[in-house]
Order: C-alpha cells, then sequence, then structure tokens
C-alpha cells in the first residue's frame, strides 16, 4: 500500500523539524523549524489531530516572536584592530580551522600580506574575523572574512562592506575583491553587491 498525501506531508514535517536541529545558527534553526511547524498544523488539521496541530500552532508562535526579536534587535556593530602577531587572533584562527577550511578552503595565515586585521565585535562579542591586504591601486583583497555560527544572518557583511564603505573610500580604496570559494560563500557576497568577475573571483565597487 502506497504512502497517502496525509502521511507525506507529516513524514515532509519531520523531516524539517529534524534539519533545523541540526543549524547552529539560531536564525536559520528559527526559520526552518517555522516551516516544520507550519506543515505539522497542516498535518494536524487533515487527520484530526488538534492537539499535534495546537501544539506546533504554539511553536509556530514561539519561533515568530524570536524571529522579530532578532530582526528588529538594534545591536551595536565595531571593529578592534589587531596586530598581525596578536595572541588571540592567532588561537581564534586555530580554534576555527576547521569551519574556516569549509568556507574558505586552503586559506594559509599570512601575517606579512595582511594590512587590514581586526575583529567584528556585535554588542562588544567577538562575532567574526576580518584580514585584507590593500594594494596600491586602491584594490583591497580579501582573504578572510570570517563569521561564527550564531551570526551568520548577513549583518557582519554589510557592516563591513556598506556602513564601513565611507571609511574604506577615505582609506583610498575603490573596489573590494575577493573568491567566492563555495556555494554558500558566494551566495553570501552575491547578497551583498558583489559581482562575479571570472571563475571565483567576486568584486564590490564603493561608491559614495
Amino acid at each position: 500500500m502506497g504512502i497517502g498525501i496525509y502521511e507525506t506531508i507529516g513524514y515532509a514535517a519531520s523531516v524539517i523539524i529534524a534539519i533545523s536541529m541540526a543549524m547552529s545558527s539560531i536564525v536559520r534553526f528559527r526559520l526552518i523549524n517555522l516551516a516544520g511547524a507550519s506543515l505539522f498544523i497542516v498535518y494536524g488539521i487533515l487527520i484530526g489531530a488538534i492537539p499535534v496541530a495546537l501544539l506546533n500552532f504554539f511553536i509556530v508562535s514561539v519561533d515568530i516572536y524570536y524571529l522579530r526579536k532578532i530582526f528588529s534587535k538594534k545591536e551595536v556593530f565595531e571593529t578592534m584592530q589587531v596586530r598581525n602577531d596578536n595572541k588571540y587572533l592567532q588561537r581564534f584562527l586555530e580554534f576555527h580551522a576547521g569551519e574556516i577550511e569549509r568556507f574558505f578552503p586552503g586559506f594559509t595565515y599570512r601575517p606579512d600580506l595582511n594590512t587590514h586585521s581586526f575583529f567584528i565585535l556585535r554588542d562588544m562579542a567577538i562575532a567574526g574575523l576580518f584580514l585584507a591586504r590593500k594594494e596600491e591601486d586602491g584594490t583591497l583583497y580579501v582573504a578572510l572574512d570570517y563569521v561564527i555560527p550564531e551570526y551568520r544572518d548577513f549583518k557582519n557583511g554589510k557592516f563591513i562592506f556598506h556602513r564601513l564603505g565611507s571609511k574604506m573610500l577615505a582609506d583610498g580604496i575603490k573596489r573590494v575583491v575577493t573568491r567566492g570559494h563555495t556555494s554558500l560563500h558566494q551566495k553570501y557576497l552575491k547578497k551583498l553587491g558583489f559581482n562575479k568577475v571570472s571563475g571565483e573571483h567576486y568584486e564590490l565597487r564603493l561608491t559614495e
């Protein structure tokens, strides 16, 4: 006997909820969990299981509440410049080496090449690390723009490449160039306004 439409909806909802549990980003967890719980509401109504529908309606309400709180929260962003031989910087790279390799395959720390080395702070918590070098022609080559899992909601990137844009221009930077090593990183770059120029190379032109 084949699986009916009701069972299919139930299985799909279960899979989506399971996927949400594997998310390290709280935003992705809430969004995917919201989708799974919404599907469970439909499933509960279709099979006449009102307690299932009510429980998942509550979960949907909680997810929406926290998502609204996350996206409406006014966070304070700052940068903290560090020397290229800073001990905490080196330990940070070691601790997050696996995740960095995932998004920046083959990355090797070259302190002699960095002209811009800073941590991104969100409400005084370290959310990411930015390493880049500026060339004489006004090009900033980004070697690393790493964000820890808890803060992967594009806000770090918007802060660096948009809110700090005027500061970069004042520093003589006209364009930012980086490599999109993975599909996830490429999606991130496109959302921030980078354009693909060739292969894995992406460029962002800075304007007033």
